[in-house]
Protein backbone atom coordinates (compact mmCIF):
# COMPACT_ATOMS: atom_id res chain seq x y z
CA UNK A 1 0.00 0.00 0.00
CA UNK A 2 1.24 3.35 -0.97
CA UNK A 3 2.06 5.23 2.25
CA UNK A 4 -0.80 8.01 3.10
CA UNK A 5 0.37 11.05 5.15
CA UNK A 6 -2.97 13.66 5.69
CA UNK A 7 -2.73 17.17 7.56
CA UNK A 8 -6.81 18.06 8.95
CA UNK A 9 -8.11 20.38 11.32
CA UNK A 10 -10.80 18.91 13.39
CA UNK A 11 -11.91 21.88 15.54
CA UNK A 12 -11.62 25.70 14.17
CA UNK A 13 -11.70 29.48 15.64
CA UNK A 14 -15.43 30.49 13.76
CA UNK A 15 -16.84 33.05 13.66
CA UNK A 16 -19.48 31.09 15.30
CA UNK A 17 -17.39 30.45 17.94
CA UNK A 18 -14.88 27.40 18.79
CA UNK A 19 -16.49 24.17 16.81
CA UNK A 20 -15.51 20.86 16.78
CA UNK A 21 -15.57 17.54 14.69
CA UNK A 22 -13.78 15.36 16.77
CA UNK A 23 -16.62 13.34 17.36
CA UNK A 24 -16.71 12.69 13.47
CA UNK A 25 -13.06 12.32 12.72
CA UNK A 26 -12.88 9.88 15.36
CA UNK A 27 -15.99 7.68 14.63
CA UNK A 28 -15.23 4.28 13.98
CA UNK A 29 -12.15 4.04 16.16
CA UNK A 30 -12.01 1.13 18.33
CA UNK A 31 -9.61 2.70 21.19
CA UNK A 32 -8.68 6.63 21.41
CA UNK A 33 -6.36 7.79 24.10
CA UNK A 34 -7.19 10.90 25.57
CA UNK A 35 -4.45 13.19 27.18
CA UNK A 36 -5.57 15.09 29.86
CA UNK A 37 -4.71 17.13 32.46
CA UNK A 38 -2.19 19.78 31.34
CA UNK A 39 -2.13 22.04 28.49
CA UNK A 40 -1.10 22.02 24.64
CA UNK A 41 2.18 22.63 25.22
CA UNK A 42 2.91 19.25 26.79
CA UNK A 43 0.68 17.17 25.06
CA UNK A 44 1.51 18.50 21.09
CA UNK A 45 4.96 17.56 21.67
CA UNK A 46 3.80 14.19 23.60
CA UNK A 47 1.68 13.79 20.12
CA UNK A 48 4.08 14.25 17.37
CA UNK A 49 6.93 11.98 18.98
CA UNK A 50 3.86 8.89 19.32
CA UNK A 51 3.13 10.29 15.62
CA UNK A 52 6.53 10.36 14.31
CA UNK A 53 7.69 6.84 15.84
CA UNK A 54 4.58 4.89 15.21
CA UNK A 55 4.00 6.55 11.75
CA UNK A 56 7.41 4.39 10.81
CA UNK A 57 5.08 0.79 11.68
CA UNK A 58 2.16 1.96 9.41
CA UNK A 59 0.99 3.44 6.19
CA UNK A 60 -1.61 5.80 7.04
CA UNK A 61 -1.02 8.66 9.73
CA UNK A 62 -3.69 11.32 10.24
CA UNK A 63 -2.43 14.54 11.80
CA UNK A 64 -4.64 16.60 13.41
CA UNK A 65 -3.55 20.33 13.45
CA UNK A 66 -4.49 22.86 16.12
CA UNK A 67 -6.33 26.12 15.20
CA UNK A 68 -4.73 27.72 17.88
CA UNK A 69 -1.02 27.29 16.89
CA UNK A 70 -0.85 25.23 13.49
CA UNK A 71 2.82 23.80 14.42
CA UNK A 72 0.95 22.22 17.42
CA UNK A 73 -1.05 19.02 17.03
CA UNK A 74 -4.48 17.75 18.50
CA UNK A 75 -4.16 14.64 17.82
CA UNK A 76 -2.83 12.20 15.59
CA UNK A 77 -5.10 9.07 13.92
CA UNK A 78 -4.09 5.75 12.84
CA UNK A 79 -6.65 4.78 10.48
CA UNK A 80 -5.59 0.87 10.02
CA UNK A 81 -5.61 0.13 13.71
CA UNK A 82 -8.46 2.32 14.23
CA UNK A 83 -6.45 4.24 17.03
CA UNK A 84 -5.93 7.64 17.60
CA UNK A 85 -3.76 9.67 20.41
CA UNK A 86 -5.90 12.96 21.43
CA UNK A 87 -5.32 15.95 22.98
CA UNK A 88 -7.89 16.10 25.91
CA UNK A 89 -7.23 19.88 27.36
CA UNK A 90 -9.69 21.86 27.65
CA UNK A 91 -11.17 24.04 25.43
CA UNK A 92 -11.69 20.37 23.32
CA UNK A 93 -14.66 18.89 24.56
CA UNK A 94 -15.44 15.55 24.05
CA UNK A 95 -18.30 13.22 25.10
CA UNK A 96 -17.66 10.32 26.77
CA UNK A 97 -18.88 7.45 25.28
CA UNK A 98 -17.21 4.26 26.64
CA UNK A 99 -14.31 5.29 29.29
CA UNK A 100 -12.11 2.17 29.83
CA UNK A 101 -13.64 -0.24 26.69
CA UNK A 102 -12.31 2.33 23.64
CA UNK A 103 -11.66 5.78 25.52
CA UNK A 104 -8.08 5.68 27.64
CA UNK A 105 -7.80 8.60 29.83
CA UNK A 106 -3.75 9.48 30.14
CA UNK A 107 -3.92 12.14 33.21
CA UNK A 108 -0.34 13.84 32.22
CA UNK A 109 -0.65 15.54 35.77
CA UNK A 110 1.21 12.73 37.23
CA UNK A 111 4.29 14.09 34.74
CA UNK A 112 3.83 17.81 36.83
CA UNK A 113 6.31 19.15 39.41
CA UNK A 114 3.33 20.86 41.53
CA UNK A 115 5.46 22.74 43.88
CA UNK A 116 6.76 24.00 40.84
CA UNK A 117 3.64 25.23 39.37
CA UNK A 118 2.36 26.75 42.68
CA UNK A 119 4.18 30.06 42.90
CA UNK A 120 2.35 30.53 39.38
CA UNK A 121 -1.04 29.51 40.40
CA UNK A 122 -3.07 32.95 40.63
CA UNK A 123 -1.18 33.61 37.28
CA UNK A 124 -2.12 30.52 35.72
CA UNK A 125 -5.95 31.30 36.58
CA UNK A 126 -5.10 34.97 35.13
CA UNK A 127 -3.85 33.54 32.21
CA UNK A 128 -6.63 31.25 31.50
CA UNK A 129 -9.49 34.32 31.72
CA UNK A 130 -7.38 36.50 29.47
CA UNK A 131 -7.27 33.75 26.71
CA UNK A 132 -10.92 33.17 26.97
CA UNK A 133 -11.30 37.10 26.95
CA UNK A 134 -9.25 37.23 24.18
CA UNK A 135 -10.69 34.35 21.82
CA UNK A 136 -14.16 35.78 22.38
CA UNK A 137 -12.96 39.11 21.11
CA UNK A 138 -11.53 37.28 18.10
CA UNK A 139 -14.95 34.76 17.65
CA UNK A 140 -16.85 38.81 17.99
CA UNK A 141 -14.59 39.90 15.27
CA UNK A 142 -15.36 37.07 12.97
CA UNK A 143 -18.79 36.59 13.33
CA UNK A 144 -18.94 40.60 12.45
CA UNK A 145 -16.86 39.62 9.30
CA UNK A 146 -19.47 37.07 8.70
CA UNK A 147 -22.37 39.10 8.45
CA UNK A 148 -20.17 41.57 6.17
CA UNK A 149 -19.79 38.75 4.09
CA UNK A 150 -23.31 37.83 3.76
CA UNK A 151 -23.62 41.88 2.69
CA UNK A 152 -20.82 40.58 -0.16
CA UNK A 153 -23.19 37.91 -1.07
CA UNK A 154 -26.53 40.04 -1.56
CA UNK A 155 -25.69 41.27 -5.07
CA UNK A 156 -24.44 38.03 -6.41
CA UNK A 157 -27.42 35.89 -4.94
CA UNK A 158 -29.71 38.62 -6.52
CA UNK A 159 -28.26 38.16 -10.03
CA UNK A 160 -27.89 34.84 -9.89
CA UNK A 161 -29.33 32.08 -12.63
CA UNK A 162 -30.64 29.47 -9.75
CA UNK A 163 -30.97 27.50 -12.95
CA UNK A 164 -27.90 27.42 -14.71
CA UNK A 165 -26.69 26.67 -11.24
CA UNK A 166 -28.47 23.46 -10.94
CA UNK A 167 -27.33 22.86 -14.07
CA UNK A 168 -23.43 22.94 -13.49
CA UNK A 169 -24.58 20.45 -10.13
CA UNK A 170 -26.49 18.05 -11.93
CA UNK A 171 -23.44 17.87 -14.73
CA UNK A 172 -21.13 17.07 -12.08
CA UNK A 173 -23.54 14.62 -10.54
CA UNK A 174 -23.99 12.62 -14.05
CA UNK A 175 -20.30 12.64 -14.54
CA UNK A 176 -19.47 11.48 -11.34
CA UNK A 177 -22.33 8.79 -9.93
CA UNK A 178 -22.89 7.35 -13.49
CA UNK A 179 -23.82 3.91 -12.98
CA UNK A 180 -25.65 1.56 -9.64
CA UNK A 181 -24.87 2.61 -6.15
CA UNK A 182 -22.60 0.85 -3.38
CA UNK A 183 -23.84 -1.83 -1.80
CA UNK A 184 -23.49 -0.14 1.48
CA UNK A 185 -23.70 1.90 3.64
CA UNK A 186 -21.74 5.54 3.04
CA UNK A 187 -18.79 6.62 5.85
CA UNK A 188 -19.13 10.15 6.18
CA UNK A 189 -16.58 12.13 8.26
CA UNK A 190 -16.38 16.05 8.61
CA UNK A 191 -13.85 18.51 9.23
CA UNK A 192 -12.51 21.67 8.33
CA UNK A 193 -10.87 22.67 4.90
CA UNK A 194 -8.89 24.72 7.30
CA UNK A 195 -8.35 26.89 10.24
CA UNK A 196 -8.34 30.57 11.17
CA UNK A 197 -5.23 30.97 13.17
CA UNK A 198 -3.02 33.73 15.20
CA UNK A 199 -0.70 33.32 11.86
CA UNK A 200 -3.85 33.97 9.05
CA UNK A 201 -5.80 31.07 7.46
CA UNK A 202 -3.96 27.72 7.45
CA UNK A 203 -5.31 24.92 4.73
CA UNK A 204 -3.94 21.37 3.37
CA UNK A 205 -5.63 21.75 0.53
CA UNK A 206 -2.85 20.78 -1.85
CA UNK A 207 -1.69 17.84 0.51
CA UNK A 208 -4.97 16.37 0.56
CA UNK A 209 -5.69 15.85 -3.19
CA UNK A 210 -2.10 16.11 -4.71
CA UNK A 211 -2.71 11.79 -4.81
CA UNK A 212 -6.04 12.06 -6.54
CA UNK A 213 -7.12 11.34 -10.01
CA UNK A 214 -8.95 14.29 -10.59
CA UNK A 215 -10.07 17.74 -9.34
CA UNK A 216 -12.59 20.12 -9.76
CA UNK A 217 -11.13 23.89 -8.46
CA UNK A 218 -14.56 25.68 -8.35
CA UNK A 219 -13.95 29.42 -9.32
CA UNK A 220 -16.70 32.16 -8.37
CA UNK A 221 -17.81 34.64 -5.50
CA UNK A 222 -19.84 34.84 -2.24
CA UNK A 223 -23.01 33.89 -3.11
CA UNK A 224 -22.71 32.16 -6.54
CA UNK A 225 -23.41 28.45 -5.70
CA UNK A 226 -20.28 26.86 -4.54
CA UNK A 227 -21.37 25.57 -1.09
CA UNK A 228 -24.80 24.90 -2.32
CA UNK A 229 -23.60 22.43 -4.88
CA UNK A 230 -20.88 20.98 -2.58
CA UNK A 231 -24.17 20.14 -0.15
CA UNK A 232 -25.56 18.35 -2.69
CA UNK A 233 -22.75 16.42 -4.41
CA UNK A 234 -22.04 15.24 -0.50
CA UNK A 235 -25.24 14.45 -0.24
CA UNK A 236 -26.07 12.42 -3.58
CA UNK A 237 -22.57 10.62 -2.71
CA UNK A 238 -24.02 9.14 0.63
CA UNK A 239 -27.58 8.41 -0.89
CA UNK A 240 -25.36 6.05 -3.32
CA UNK A 241 -23.23 4.33 -0.35
CA UNK A 242 -20.00 6.04 -1.71
CA UNK A 243 -17.85 7.00 0.79
CA UNK A 244 -17.15 11.05 1.59
CA UNK A 245 -14.86 13.38 3.32
CA UNK A 246 -16.70 16.67 4.38
CA UNK A 247 -14.57 19.70 4.24
CA UNK A 248 -16.37 22.73 6.32
CA UNK A 249 -15.41 26.51 6.09
CA UNK A 250 -13.31 27.49 9.12
CA UNK A 251 -15.03 30.84 9.52
CA UNK A 252 -18.58 29.50 9.28
CA UNK A 253 -18.75 25.91 9.72
CA UNK A 254 -22.69 25.90 8.41
CA UNK A 255 -21.00 26.45 5.13
CA UNK A 256 -18.67 23.82 2.89
CA UNK A 257 -15.41 24.42 0.77
CA UNK A 258 -14.44 20.79 -0.31
CA UNK A 259 -16.31 17.38 -0.94
CA UNK A 260 -13.43 14.40 -1.36
CA UNK A 261 -14.81 10.99 -2.72
CA UNK A 262 -12.06 8.57 -2.00
CA UNK A 263 -13.86 5.87 -3.87
CA UNK A 264 -13.66 7.44 -6.79
CA UNK A 265 -10.82 9.16 -6.28
CA UNK A 266 -11.62 13.17 -7.18
CA UNK A 267 -11.72 16.19 -4.83
CA UNK A 268 -14.01 19.42 -5.37
CA UNK A 269 -13.27 22.47 -3.69
CA UNK A 270 -13.68 26.14 -3.34
CA UNK A 271 -10.60 27.79 -4.90
CA UNK A 272 -10.92 31.43 -3.82
CA UNK A 273 -9.47 33.38 -1.36
CA UNK A 274 -7.85 32.90 1.08
CA UNK A 275 -7.71 29.06 -0.21
CA UNK A 276 -7.33 29.88 -3.96
CA UNK A 277 -5.37 27.52 -6.02
CA UNK A 278 -4.48 27.23 -9.82
CA UNK A 279 -4.93 23.72 -12.05
CA UNK A 280 -1.10 21.83 -12.03
CA UNK A 281 -1.94 18.74 -13.62
CA UNK A 282 -3.54 17.76 -16.95
CA UNK A 283 -6.38 16.05 -15.45
CA UNK A 284 -7.22 19.33 -13.01
CA UNK A 285 -10.47 21.18 -14.22
CA UNK A 286 -12.12 25.11 -13.03
CA UNK A 287 -16.23 25.10 -12.63
CA UNK A 288 -16.45 28.37 -13.08
CA UNK A 289 -19.84 29.37 -11.16
CA UNK A 290 -19.80 33.09 -11.81
CA UNK A 291 -19.23 32.52 -15.56
CA UNK A 292 -21.73 30.01 -15.32
CA UNK A 293 -24.52 31.03 -13.17
CA UNK A 294 -24.03 34.61 -12.73
CA UNK A 295 -25.54 37.53 -14.46
CA UNK A 296 -22.12 39.18 -16.62
CA UNK A 297 -21.02 42.56 -15.84
CA UNK A 298 -22.67 42.15 -12.40
CA UNK A 299 -18.52 42.75 -10.59
CA UNK A 300 -19.13 46.28 -12.57
CA UNK A 301 -22.48 47.34 -11.93
CA UNK A 302 -21.50 46.91 -7.82
CA UNK A 303 -17.80 47.98 -8.53
CA UNK A 304 -17.89 50.91 -5.72
CA UNK A 305 -20.35 48.78 -3.26
CA UNK A 306 -18.49 45.47 -3.50
CA UNK A 307 -15.06 47.69 -2.50
CA UNK A 308 -16.40 48.72 0.33
CA UNK A 309 -17.40 45.74 1.47
CA UNK A 310 -14.29 44.03 0.79
CA UNK A 311 -12.30 46.63 2.70
CA UNK A 312 -14.90 46.04 6.28
CA UNK A 313 -14.17 42.31 5.53
CA UNK A 314 -10.68 42.22 5.49
CA UNK A 315 -10.69 44.85 8.54
CA UNK A 316 -12.58 42.36 10.84
CA UNK A 317 -10.79 39.43 9.60
CA UNK A 318 -7.56 41.39 10.55
CA UNK A 319 -9.01 42.41 13.89
CA UNK A 320 -9.79 38.76 14.37
CA UNK A 321 -6.61 37.30 13.93
CA UNK A 322 -4.87 40.09 15.70
CA UNK A 323 -7.01 38.59 18.37
CA UNK A 324 -5.98 35.26 18.04
CA UNK A 325 -2.17 35.59 18.25
CA UNK A 326 -2.69 37.93 21.55
CA UNK A 327 -4.46 34.76 22.94
CA UNK A 328 -1.43 32.30 21.50
CA UNK A 329 1.04 34.81 23.61
CA UNK A 330 -0.88 33.73 26.47
CA UNK A 331 -0.69 30.14 25.66
CA UNK A 332 2.67 30.91 25.24
CA UNK A 333 3.65 31.88 28.22
CA UNK A 334 1.24 29.42 30.17
CA UNK A 335 2.64 26.70 28.53
CA UNK A 336 6.11 27.58 29.08
CA UNK A 337 5.43 27.41 32.85
CA UNK A 338 3.80 23.67 32.21
CA UNK A 339 6.79 22.82 30.74
CA UNK A 340 9.34 24.06 32.84
CA UNK A 341 7.16 21.83 35.83
CA UNK A 342 7.18 18.87 33.95
CA UNK A 343 9.52 15.84 34.29
CA UNK A 344 10.49 14.80 30.91
CA UNK A 345 11.54 11.31 31.81
CA UNK A 346 7.97 10.54 33.30
CA UNK A 347 6.38 12.16 29.90
CA UNK A 348 8.13 9.93 28.13
CA UNK A 349 7.77 6.88 30.49
CA UNK A 350 3.54 7.45 28.97
CA UNK A 351 4.60 8.09 25.66
CA UNK A 352 6.63 4.85 25.70
CA UNK A 353 3.76 2.52 27.40
CA UNK A 354 1.49 4.18 24.55
CA UNK A 355 3.63 3.34 21.74
CA UNK A 356 4.39 -0.21 23.32
CA UNK A 357 0.21 -1.01 23.58
CA UNK A 358 -0.27 0.55 19.78
CA UNK A 359 2.98 -1.65 18.83
CA UNK A 360 1.18 -4.58 19.80
CA UNK A 361 -1.52 -3.78 17.42
CA UNK A 362 0.80 -3.55 14.34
Amino acid sequence: MTRMERHIFAAGNTARGYKTFFDSILQGMERVYFLTGVVEGITSPLIESIGTEMGRKTDQVEWIHSPYDNRQFDGVVFPEWKVAVIDGSYPRIWRPFAPGATEIHVNLQTSLNVDGLAPYTRQIADWFEAIDVKSKEAYDAFGEALRIHDEWEAPYIENLDRSAADSVTEELIGLLFAGDPLPKKANVRHMYLGAATPAGPVDYIMKLTDHLEKRYFIKGRPGSGKSTMLKKLAAEAEKLGFDVEVYHCGLDPHSLDMVILPEKSVALFDSTAPHEYFPSKSSDEVVDMYERAIAAGTDEKYEEQLADIKARYARKMKEGTACLAAAKELRDQLNAVYVEATDQQRLKAVAQAIMGRLARMG
